[in-house]
């Protein structure tokens, strides 16, 4: 390889063959954070001594015979911050929760570790998930690894600017509305949100409960999926993990695409030209490869966003109600003489950032009495009827589509600041990636192209996503096309 750090797989491969140790790629990709991590503000905690030694404990297992069982052998990844684990801190990019410790690891997360991965820090991101540019952490703001005076999306911030810098070559994240696809879309890597179910949410800090999943941010299609392929599973700890089988999706990964069909909608205004573009040639690669290009219609797309920010904020209240200064986090003082109900507004004015704030109190609102019917049950509806579009596209006696190509974002990465005074604006950055969320369906992001200026017309070379959104636990499917698209724009190898 000729950037040692290029590709999770090849790490591994390159690990259990004896061609390298872990100890001396994690010392690599450690010297990669402390060069670039405080430039981009990407990482809030580096765990150096323990990566290293955590590195020799996979080359010791290697040489003990466990090759077989470590798929990712001496891979150094970042884990998002709200991700727990029992070393370190688990922030949520908060200050409410800024010297929290968690007692346990994340399900996930310990599945990376027995397969070899080797975690060398927990990454920036938007408070408690609720952003959609990196900017809304309590510790700074996130930087975009190509300009670091733009965005590099969000909620996971960090975890896609450290894949985008090489810093490393697999991260996790966590997607309720888009927080995976969306920065990988800014930072040029793929993100992978799996259907919902498929991977456990045991350690990951609740933002909107029915709709958040952790996956992987990766440098190409086939580290994404071997990430995924180990992490998947039922896991008894959550009652919302799915017993569906767990099926190889690295096998037929390059299988051709020829008689399979993919769906493209028509889609109405608000896009960069530049994405409109990528949109087209992205189509017609898959054309190309063999692939049938079949109109679809999504119902219900348009009123999307505003379906997902009644849901989210709505669970987001209930969520965060148990953060009130008494159990863990953050208390606020209020002397000898304060009441009980002055150190819970106190303790949650201090610890939660305005954009966690609006959202709390937009979900209590649509949940309070006589608007819960207007709004909240309103949203359900048409989150039912967004999923029902969905199966119909899917449907064999209908359009019978395996995938559906959309784009990820309307526009190329913007200028930190750009968004941050326009809730409306910011929320729109989410408009073609909720409605995965809001179906439970899996949904790849993947870069296809570059645009040749920003979304004030200034000329900048930023990199396009485009999105694959698949059938329910098909992500073996998903990640075959996903491949074959990356194979004809011709990143990722």
């Amino acid at each position: 390889m000729s950037d040692p750090l290029s590709s999770a797989t090849g790490i591994a491969d390159a690990v259990r063959a004896g061609d390298v140790s872990a100890a001396e790629t994690v010392a690599i990709a450690l010297g990669r954070v402390e060069d670039g991590g405080a430039g981009l503000n990407a990482f809030l905690e580096v765990f150096a001594e323990q990566a290293i030694d955590q590195a020799r404990a996979v080359d010791t297992r290697i040489a003990g015979g466990d090759a077989d069982r470590m798929p990712l052998a001496g891979v150094p990844i970042a884990v998002k911050d709200n991700i727990a684990l029992a070393w370190g801190r688990t922030t949520a990019g908060s200050r409410y929760l800024e010297h929290y410790r968690s007692p346990f690891t994340a399900t996930a997360a310990q599945r990376l570790v027995d397969a070899g991965a080797v975690v060398v820090g927990k990454t920036n991101m938007d408070e408690f998930g609720m952003g959609s540019s990196g900017e809304h952490s309590a510790f700074g703001p996130t930087r975009h690894p190509l300009d670091p005076e733009r965005a590099p999306g969000g909620s996971s911030s960090g975890s896609a600017a450290a894949v985008g810098a090489g810093m490393v070559p697999l991260a996790l994240g966590s997607d309720t509305g888009g927080s995976i696809r969306q920065p990988a879309a800014l930072c040029g890597c793929v993100g992978l949100k799996p259907t919902y179910g498929r991977v456990s949410r045991y350690g990951l800090v609740a933002y909107a409960s029915s709709l958040d999943q952790i996956g992987p941010l990766a440098s190409s299609v086939r580290d994404a999926a071997a990430c995924l392929a180990v992490m998947s599973g039922e896991d008894a700890r959550d009652m919302t993990s799915s017993a569906h089988p767990v099926v190889d999706l690295i096998g037929g990964l390059e299988t051709p695409v020829e008689k399979l069909r993919v769906g493209v909608p028509k889609l109405h205004g608000g896009m960069h030209s530049d994405v409109s573009r990528a949109m087209t040639d992205a189509a017609l690669a898959l054309k190309t490869a063999g692939a049938e290009i079949v109109d679809v219609e999504m119902p219900f797309v348009d009123e999307a966003v505003s379906a997902y920010y009644i849901v989210a904020p709505a669970e987001a209240s209930s969520n965060l109600a148990r953060y009130d200064g008494v159990r863990y986090g953050h208390r606020a003082d209020v002397g000898l003489g304060g009441s009980i109900e002055e150190m819970y507004v106190r303790s949650r004015s201090e610890g939660f950032g305005p954009e966690v704030k609006r959202r709390v109190m937009l979900g209590a609102h649509v949940l309070s009495a006589g608007y819960q019917d207007a709004f909240y049950l309103t949203a359900l509806k048409t989150r039912r009827l967004i999923r029902a579009g969905f199966d119909a596209a899917f449907d064999p006696a209908g359009p019978g589509v395996h995938a559906i190509l959309t784009p990820v974002t309307p526009g190329p990465a913007f200028r930190l600041g750009e968004k941050t005074g326009d809730p409306m604006a910011m929320y729109l950055e989410d408009v073609f990636t909720v409605t995965a969320n809001l179906a439970g369906l899996p949904a790849i992001s993947l870069p296809v192209g570059w645009s040749k200026t920003d979304a004030q017309g200034r000329e900048a070379k930023l990199p396009i996503g485009a999105q694959l959104i698949g059938r329910p636990f098909d992500e073996a499917t998903l990640v075959r096309v996903a491949r074959m698209l990356e194979m004809q724009v011709g990143w990722g190898g």
